[in-house]
């Protein structure tokens, strides 16, 4: 029926690493790691996962190091292990990887325009477009709900993921992913149900 919950999914954004500060692109998965504002990051969201007392049925993660990283602080509040979901993979950014918003400005400001404002098109001609990566989440979002039927889960994942998620959940335009904000060991909750999704928390982060 229209207002059966499917699934509740839990969002935790992995911890910091040495590009956050910069919002620096990156699409590699095993570099940079967690630092140590990360860790602490996520330190405080599984004391905020204790504190909440969040139901959990599995634990899933992307497969970069950071989020990795993540997930087995997050594990070990459940005292339980966790499923690498590879299709969960960072938005392939081609040449533009591993420089900031500030380079792209400076040195691509075409680019960087067309990146924003026309997300069906891949910007550099070398990376993921924005529309492609969000219908690859949509797709990978779809399977894991399917398969959980009833659960309450956490996916441990970029900021972007969780970006696109929420852009998919509120059926808003693919070219406002670059308008939502989502900090670093932050939480964001939403409930998928039958014919529609609903935002239940954003980008949340204990204090």
């Amino acid at each position: 029926m229209y207002f059966n919950r499917k699934c509740k999914v839990t969002f935790i954004c992995n911890g910091a690493t040495i590009y956050s500060e910069d919002d620096r692109l990156t699409d590699s998965e095993n570099y940079p790691p967690l630092s140590e504002t990360g860790q602490q990051e996520i330190e405080k969201i599984c004391e905020f996962i204790k504190r909440r007392g969040i139901k959990n049925s599995i634990i899933y993660s992307s497969p970069a190091v950071r989020s990795r990283q993540s997930a087995e602080m997050v594990a070990k509040v459940y005292k339980q292990d966790f499923q690498v979901i590879e299709d969960l993979h960072p938005r392939k950014c081609g040449s533009f990887n591993g420089m900031t918003y500030e380079q792209l400005y400076e040195n691509y400001p075409d680019e960087l325009e067309k990146l924003i404002n026309s997300p069906e098109i891949a910007t550099p001609d070398d990376a993921e477009s924005i529309t492609d990566f969000i219908n690859r989440v949509e797709v990978t979002l779809n399977r894991v709900i399917e398969e959980n039927i009833g659960n309450r889960i956490i996916i441990v994942t970029h900021k972007d993921i969780i970006k696109a998620a929420i852009c998919l959940a509120l059926n808003i335009p693919h070219s406002s992913l670059s308008r939502i904000y989502v900090k670093s060991g932050s939480a964001t909750q939403i409930s998928y149900y039958e014919k529609w999704s609903s935002l239940v928390y954003c980008d949340y982060t204990p204090m």
